[in-house]
């Protein structure tokens, strides 16, 4: 008899998820498939990501779209944020869509996810995301990959530390 094997739980409560906090997710397409090369899945993602953010109550402070994977840096603006909700929905709704143009994409079944505590630097952390193109060798400046930037608020504002305090 064969033993089942038990899915190991998330390491948070969902309710950590929720209110006015700042998380960063990375969601990763199954056996690393460089689908996010595509402009055309890029901005279809990014309109999905939009609807989501707005859904949930969030801004994307933060999102860099590599060729197998995805950064999301999302900021909850309300009391009833929910972060994984969005990023949930994003994961779902996206690979809906690319299963649709793309018969054989998956996502990875969960995300990696961290919150950023109010004592960390979370300017840090969309800098160091935003070099991942740069450590990859996509491009020689962080500036200059177009699948990078913020949603709901200004990337500038993100950069100086405005809005996150």
């Amino acid at each position: 008899m064969k033993r089942k094997i038990r899915e190991k739980k998330h390491r948070l409560p969902l309710e950590y998820y929720r209110g006015k906090i700042i998380c960063a997710f990375t969601l990763c397409v199954k056996n690393r498939v460089e689908y996010f090369k595509d402009e055309k899945i890029v901005f279809k993602a990014l309109d999905i990501l939009k609807e989501d953010i707005r859904y949930h109550h969030c801004i994307a402070i933060a999102y860099c779209f590599m060729p197998d994977h995805v950064h999301l840096v999302l900021m909850g603006t309300e009391d009833d944020s929910d972060l994984w909700k969005c990023a949930g929905r994003f994961h779902q709704r996206t690979g809906f869509y690319l299963k649709q143009i793309e018969k054989n994409f998956k996502w990875q079944k969960d995300f990696y996810d961290h919150i950023v505590r109010k004592d960390e630097d979370a300017v840090a952390q969309v800098r160091y995301i935003f070099e991942n193109p740069v450590r990859k060798g996509l491009v020689s400046y962080w500036e200059d990959y177009p699948y990078k930037g913020s949603l709901g608020i200004d990337l500038n504002d993100v950069l100086e530390g405005c809005l996150l305090k």
